[in-house]
């Protein structure tokens, strides 16, 4: 009888020694849940920030390209009104050339319109020439924009990989597929850092 109790007491602290290696597993597992849950929902935020970002510098780098195309084809304008100032002063100088010597006063009122004509050409190329500086200013903005664009979309890739990931290790139990998506959850950080600052 006495070895019943023995054998009985000993089973007893077994049971309690195997119970509270369990609780212990459990509380370790769920503390593991725990942060699984709050990393996969940071970078579930950090994922909407970076694909409201994309999308942003993407419309800002379409109305920037669109800016450009506009003052481009209002310097070709200007280049065209140009050439046909240059077209209108030759065609008129070439009658006070000619009547120079037979009609000097009509050569002399006749060669003020290409004058008019040299002086107003000179201020259609200057517009003109602003205008091409536009048109490099907002193409270079425009690329510039179409960059942090591209970081941003990388950034939500990575991110996104790193939720499914996380998905896989919380259905698996498996903590390594865990680790793997918290790598490519730094690379997104990288790349959503570089989003604003285009340091890379």
């Amino acid at each position: 009888m006495a070895e019943d109790e023995f054998e009985t007491a000993e089973f007893k602290e077994k049971l309690e020694q195997v119970t509270e290696r369990a609780l212990e597993a459990a509380e370790n597992r769920s503390r593991w849940v725990v942060y699984l849950s709050f990393t996969t929902a940071l970078v579930a935020v950090l994922a909407a920030i970076a694909a409201l970002e994309s999308g942003t510098y993407s419309n800002e780098a379409l109305l920037q390209k669109n800016e450009a195309l506009l003052a481009e084809s209002k310097a070709s304008d200007q280049w065209a009104y140009y050439q046909s100032k240059s077209v209108k002063a030759a065609v008129y100088a070439t009658p006070a050339v000619v009547a120079r010597p037979s009609n000097p006063t009509f050569a002399a009122d006749a060669q003020t319109l290409p004058a008019r004509y040299a002086a107003e050409e000179q201020e259609i190329s200057r517009a003109a020439n602003e205008l091409e500086n536009a048109v490099k200013k907002d193409s270079e903005l425009s690329d510039k924009s179409m960059e942090h664009h591209h970081r941003f979309a990388y950034a939500v890739t990575m991110f996104q990989i790193d939720i499914a990931l996380s998905a896989v290790a919380a259905l698996s139990r498996q903590r390594t597929v865990w680790s793997a998506a918290l790598m490519i959850s730094v690379l997104g950080l990288v790349y959503f850092l570089d989003g604003f600052w285009l340091f890379l």
